[in-house]
């Protein structure tokens, strides 16, 4: 007997636990910040938006710069597109240009370690190649060091809410002036009499939007305007459409240079094939 009331007990305790963490469970729900929001709301009602790092190229003068004749001895070299100079005490990634034509390349600088008489840079035959340098013939070219730096890309506003939108302004009624109405019927009749002008020429529809998500090409970022402005009009000769935009990191002004929207991905990898082929073998895909 005392065992069947003891199992009652248990049953009436058990149910009043249940009720109570249900009670628990509603009132968290139903508070500002709830135990199962992941992500708590701002001080102004909406959740905070992410912000993406992204990194780009920066030019360092203040690691390694020179301009100065430099060479290719015409024979073949191994290592792809890289300079040699006798100043260099840690290889470093590079911007090459060519300031005689305006082509430029990223490479790898090196140290020289023998100098022969002549010009102190040594260029190999694949940046020949892509600066226009002629064997045995000096040209004057510029080297500077290039350092990755992230910059914080913020993410596009949402849409404002129903809520968000003003209302409409109210129409102010006014009466009908009867003799304005006779003027503009009268109006109207003459414009019909006279002669019609010629209709304006219909200007061109705008290119319709891409539907990728990076749409766009990022040829670099420097942090001479002269020098992006210099890789736009070298990737405009070859047909291919840029913008040069200005940013700020840290205080420090920098430009990049895009190209794009292309339409689709086919667009899009014909585009990166036409520009790594003018040089920028570092050009990757953006969404602006």
């Amino acid at each position: 007997m005392i065992s069947g009331i003891n199992k009652i007990d248990q049953g009436k305790t058990r149910l009043l636990l249940a009720a109570a963490a249900l009670a628990l469970l509603a009132g968290c729900q139903g508070s500002d910040f709830s135990l199962f929001n992941k992500t708590p709301p701002a001080e102004d009602g909406e959740p905070a938006r992410a912000v993406k790092l992204i990194e780009h190229d920066v030019e360092a003068p203040d690691v390694f710069q020179v301009t100065e004749a430099g060479l290719w001895d015409g024979r073949p070299s191994l290592g792809g597109v890289w300079v040699a100079h006798p100043d260099v005490i840690e290889p470093e990634r590079v911007i090459i240009r060519n300031t005689t034509n305006g082509k430029f390349v990223i490479g790898a600088l090196f140290r020289r370690e023998r100098e022969n008489p002549g010009p102190r840079l040594q260029v190999s035959s694949d940046a020949a190649a892509t600066l226009g340098v002629l064997a045995g013939q000096p040209v004057r070219l510029n080297v500077t060091a290039l350092r990755r730096e992230q910059v914080a890309e913020e993410p596009a506003a949402p849409p404002p809410s129903e809520a968000q939108v003003p209302p409409a302004s109210s129409i102010e009624e006014k009466p009908l002036d009867p003799v304005k109405s006779a003027e503009k019927a009268i109006e109207k009749a003459e414009a019909k009499a006279a002669p019609a002008a010629p209709a304006p020429a219909p200007k061109p529809a705008k290119p319709s939007k891409s539907k990728l998500e990076k749409p766009f090409i990022q040829i670099g970022i420097f942090s001479v305007r002269t020098n992006a402005e210099a890789a736009a009009k070298n990737l405009n000769g070859a047909g291919v459409k840029t913008d040069v935009i200005e940013g700020n990191s840290k205080g420090k002004a920098f430009w990049r240079v895009v190209a794009g929207p292309a339409k689709s991905a086919s667009d899009r990898t014909e585009l990166l094939k036409k520009i790594k082929a003018r040089g920028f073998a570092d050009a990757y895909a953006v969404t602006n």
